[in-house]
Formats: structure tokens, C-alpha cells, sequence
């Protein structure tokens, strides 16, 4: 069994979950040969890091981050900060040889985040990026359908996350609506989401034309540490204007000639945490919804038309994973399995000293077609995915 010190910086609910995904991992995948320890967590608010040390079980606590990268038994560095903090608490991390778990976005623009990757690819340092979705079980089957040619050759691609955590006008105005510390708003936050998994299903984009706006201009100013970026402030609070994007979509040419839209906005009325695909091929069709997480829509009639709608597949033990969380069929699995599953993966890659997916050149990949987004809603007109690998 291969142990390995965890260090987690930044102990918000993100933090938190994160802390008990490690925990988790042996539990769930006892034959895996790895297992986390906590040994130490911070956050600025220092009250939260001695909660979370005594709730999750660190070794200790503190509220400086730079005790964490200093501390030798944490071979790991999770960082759930705000973006701001993101490329500063990396560069320490890797001149120092620890490996990266990075929250989404990795930086607060692309050209932030290729700055990043760049500095982990040459310290040669192991990194994972938070792009949980990937981890469903029912999406890793769609995955292998598409690549085993179940479906065909691509020909459309839909992908989207529609929540409404901002669409409350007095919702507080968290560090992420505030570009200064976020970066882009809604393109790095649930829009990261999409665009991967747009490239995980589909494959690289070649080119695309891209529009943003922000719904609500102004939002109440929040107590720092306390409540999450759901709580909501009074009509009578102080405000101060939202300083990034609240909505964000592209229509995408993929380079295998496939088409398709991308399209995320955190203002929305109506759907919760709606992140969601569909895409048709030349011999089938497949979709799926995080809010139906355990549920896949599939398209593939028989030859000779005796089945020819879609059929719904429900998440069991014979799907990747679903076995280490529940036997059988239509025992649903939650979000933090999700979390649980990535972090067994990225034990594995550390404790193996193999760089597994998704690392942050999957991020680079991510911030390359944000870029284009970004050039697009400037100038309204279609934009080239180009590179921003640096050395």
C-alpha cells in the first residue's frame, strides 16, 4: 500500500469535499494499493482551516499556505483557492517538487493558464485539474462507445451547463463574479466544464464563433468567510458591480468535421445544475444529464427497424466504477463520487509516476478554446483554436 501526504489549500466547500474524496479513496477502492493522509490544510479565514481540521481529521492547520508547500510529508498540493491564487501557490508548489491537484479554472484568462502548465511541465511535476463530469461512469461508457465506432462517425455535438446559483440578483457578489480575482466569469467556471467534455467526447475544434453578456450588473458585497457564493443577500446591503461574464455560448467546427454548440450560463431561470450532452453520429445517438447522472439516452436502432428509439440505460456495477460505490442496477451514484473517483485516479497516476487525464495540458486544451471564445465575442466573427503551449 502506497500512502501519500495530502496537503489541501483553500478549506471552502470545495476544499471539504476534496478532503473527504482522499479520505474516501481507499475505502472505495481497497485493492488499488493507494490511501491518503491528511496532513495538513489552510485557508486566510483561520477559523475555517481549524474546522477543517478537526471535522476531516488534518494533521494540523494553518493560515498560510506556504506552510502547507514547506510541510515535507505533504507530497501532494490541492489547491481549491480562489483563481487568483492559482499561478503564485503552483509556482511555489512545483519549485519545491510537490505534485498539483489544480481546481478549475486553472488561471484567471487562458495565457494565465498556459503560464501554469508550463511551469508543472517543467519542473516535471505530476498535476490533475478539477474536471470531475468526466468521472461519471455513464459518461466513461458513452466515451467508449464513441471511440469503439458504436455510434459512428460524429456529425453534431450539443453540450451545455445551465445553473442557477447566480440568477438570484441578490446573490452575493462572491470572488467569482469579480474579474480581479476570478478572471473571466462564467468561461472558466461552468463553461471549463463543457468545453472539455467537448473534447473528451468529440475531439479537438478547429475554429468558432462565440457571444457573452452579464444579466446582472450589480450584486450585494458579502462577509469574508462566511456563507458559499449560494447565499444571498438584502435588498438594503450595499452592492458593487459583477466585473465578468454571466452567460457565454460558441458554435464549434469540430477538425473531425463535426458541428456543434457549447453554451453555460450561471444567470439562468429555470434549469439547477443542468450540466449536460448530446451527440449524434452516422449509426446512433447518445445523451446525458448530471441531473439524471445515473440515466444515458441511446440511440442505436437494429438493422432492420425492430428497436428504433432511444433506450434508457441505467447506471450499475457492469458500468466503470459504479461497482466500488453500489452493487446493481439503479443504485444511483452522487457528485462527490465523482470527486471520489478523480481522486483514486490521481493517487494512482502520483503513487505510479505516470501522468494520467485530465492534467493540466488537458486544461491548456480547455484554455485554447476559451481564448478563441474570448477573440470571438471581441470581434464577432469566427476565431481559429490556436496554441498557447509556451516552450
Amino acid at each position: 500500500m502506497t500512502e501519500l501526504g495530502i496537503g489541501i489549500i483553500g478549506m471552502g466547500w470545495m476544499g471539504q469535499v476534496h478532503a473527504r474524496s482522499y479520505s474516501l479513496a481507499r475505502q472505495r477502492f481497497p485493492d488499488g494499493g493507494v490511501s491518503a493522509r491528511l496532513v495538513i490544510c489552510s485557508d486566510n479565514v483561520e477559523r475555517r482551516a481549524e474546522a477543517a481540521r478537526d471535522l476531516l481529521g488534518f494533521e494540523s492547520a494553518t493560515a498560510r499556505w506556504q506552510d502547507v508547500i514547506e510541510d515535507p510529508a505533504a507530497q501532494i498540493v490541492n489547491i481549491a483557492t480562489p483563481n487568483n491564487l492559482h499561478l503564485e501557490i503552483v509556482e511555489a508548489a512545483a519549485s519545491a517538487g510537490k505534485h498539483i491537484f489544480c481546481e478549475k479554472p486553472v488561471g484567471r484568462s487562458p495565457e494565465e493558464t498556459a503560464q501554469i502548465e508550463a511551469i508543472a511541465r517543467k519542473a516535471g511535476v505530476l498535476s490533475f485539474v478539477g474536471f470531475n463530469y468526466r468521472w461519471a461512469p455513464l459518461v466513461i461508457h458513452a466515451r467508449k462507445l464513441i471511440s469503439d465506432g458504436a455510434l459512428g462517425e460524429l456529425t453534431q455535438y450539443r453540450g451545455r451547463f445551465f445553473s442557477m446559483y447566480g440568477s438570484d440578483p441578490l446573490g452575493l457578489l462572491s470572488w467569482r463574479f469579480d474579474r480581479e480575482i476570478a478572471g473571466y466569469g462564467v468561461v472558466g467556471d461552468i463553461m471549463a466544464h463543457v468545453t472539455d467534455m467537448a473534447l473528451f467526447l468529440g475531439g479537438g475544434v478547429r475554429r468558432l464563433v462565440s457571444n457573452a453578456r452579464t444579466f446582472i450588473a450589480e450584486r450585494p458585497l458579502p462577509i469574508p468567510g462566511v456563507g458559499t457564493h449560494y447565499s444571498r443577500g438584502a435588498p438594503e446591503d450595499p452592492k458593487a458591480p459583477v466585473t465578468n461574464e454571466d452567460y457565454v455560448s460558441a458554435l464549434l467546427e469540430f477538425e473531425n468535421g463535426a458541428r456543434g454548440t457549447v453554451e453555460a450560463s450561471r444567470t439562468i431561470f429555470g434549469p439547477k445544475n443542468q450540466m449536460a450532452f448530446e451527440l449524434n453520429g452516422t449509426k446512433g445517438a447518445l445523451n446525458w444529464d448530471f441531473e439524471r447522472m445515473n440515466e444515458l439516452q441511446l440511440y442505436r436502432p437494429d438493422a432492420d427497424g425492430g428497436h428504433d428509439g432511444y433506450m434508457r440505460l441505467v447506471g450499475g456495477d457492469q458500468y466503470p466504477y459504479h461497482g466500488n460505490f453500489n452493487p446493481g442496477e439503479g443504485s444511483g451514484l452522487g457528485y462527490e463520487d465523482m470527486k471520489v473517483i478523480e481522486a483514486y485516479n490521481f493517487l494512482q497516476s502520483v503513487a505510479e509516476g505516470v501522468q494520467r487525464a485530465p492534467g493540466l495540458a488537458e486544461a491548456l486544451a480547455v484554455a485554447e478554446v476559451h481564448a478563441a471564445m474570448i477573440r470571438s465575442w471581441e470581434s464577432g466573427e469566427w476565431e481559429a483554436v490556436t496554441g498557447l503551449r509556451i516552450g
